[in-house]
């Protein structure tokens, strides 16, 4: 499945959650965190566990991932969280404010019980840590690297955290000029240690929906820098990011030369028209067919069948 568009849906809110399916996102994220008010958490994971257990096994293989945004580990919310939506056997969950790989670790315990007390194939719910949420965590984003688990699908960043345990009243430098210091750190980090564990970078969301122009230029120069993703908080920026991941018909032309070429071989550098090509370039030109191959099926595919769970 191809996963360049990560739709936050407020998990409290039937109709967000009924339209979020028709948004072309590649993954819809349920939130129960910092979208729903404290005294409306029972509620929304009820609603939430109901739209998981809709949506759950499609018969089209390209339908969007199911994902929950669970509270973060310090909020002692989280454990209610997972109770309540893992007999609906989501795709994954994604941890706000992750501390780091212990945090990681306690998540997954806790999904593994949960995987076998509701028949669940063990280690299929996968995890996706925010990181960076707070100065002690901004500094040790590489542990990831370190410390790597079997379940982490994805690594993503969150700014208004950050700006918010630093009091920071800015997160870009002047109105045309690029993150502040602190923000363009972790986003950094973010990107580099996602690429050092071979998983899925994530960039974080373009907070006004209605400024197309600049998610335009954000989404287009997340990819640039090596994101492969980002997230979306409005269903009116799904297909502005899907645009800005999806390759050219130009990169696949390119991709598709590079492949037939060199098929087979697996020398460190190979020559072509006056330059070298590495194994890493051939395995981005495999990756971007692949994207093209995934969203082929995407489009061809009929509307979604649900079968019961």
């Amino acid at each position: 499945m191809n996963n360049r568009s990560w739709l936050i849906v407020p998990g409290d809110s039937d109709k967000k959650l009924a339209k979020a399916i028709e948004t072309g996102a590649d993954a819809i994220v349920v939130d129960l965190g910092d979208a729903v008010a404290r005294d409306a958490k029972a509620d929304a994971r009820v609603r939430a566990a109901a739209w998981l257990a809709a949506h759950r096994r499609k018969v089209v293989e390209n339908s969007p991932g199911r994902w929950v945004m669970i509270n973060s580990l310090e909020s002692r919310m989280w454990r209610d969280d997972l109770v309540a939506v893992m007999p609906s056997a989501p795709d994954g969950v994604i941890l706000p404010r992750s501390a780091g790989p212990e945090a990681v670790q306690t998540i997954a315990a806790e999904l593994y019980e949960l995987e076998q007390k509701h028949q669940i194939r063990p280690g299929s719910t996968m995890i996706v840590p925010m990181a960076g949420g707070t100065p002690r965590s901004a500094l040790s984003i590489s542990d990831y690297a370190q410390a790597p688990q079997p379940r982490l699908a994805a690594l993503g960043w969150d700014v208004q955290d950050l700006m918010s345990d630093l009091g920071a009243t800015r997160s870009h430098i002047g109105k045309t000029g690029g993150w502040s210091d602190s923000l363009r750190y972790v986003r950094a980090q973010t990107l580099l240690t996602a690429h050092a564990c071979t998983i899925l970078p994530i960039d974080a969301f373009f907070p006004d929906f209605e400024d197309v122009k600049g998610l335009k230029a954000a989404a287009r120069d997340a990819r640039a820098d090596g994101f492969a993703a980002m997230f979306a908080i409005h269903p009116l920026q799904v297909p502005v990011i899907n645009a800005a991941f999806t390759p050219s018909s130009d990169e696949l032309d390119a991709a598709r030369d590079v492949v037939a070429r060199f098929e087979g071989t697996a020398p460190d550098a190979l020559p072509v028209d006056r330059r070298s090509i590495s194994q890493q370039q051939i395995g981005r030109a495999q990756r971007l067919l692949g994207i093209d191959a995934a969203l082929a099926r995407k489009d061809q595919a009929p509307m979604p069948v649900l079968r019961p769970a």
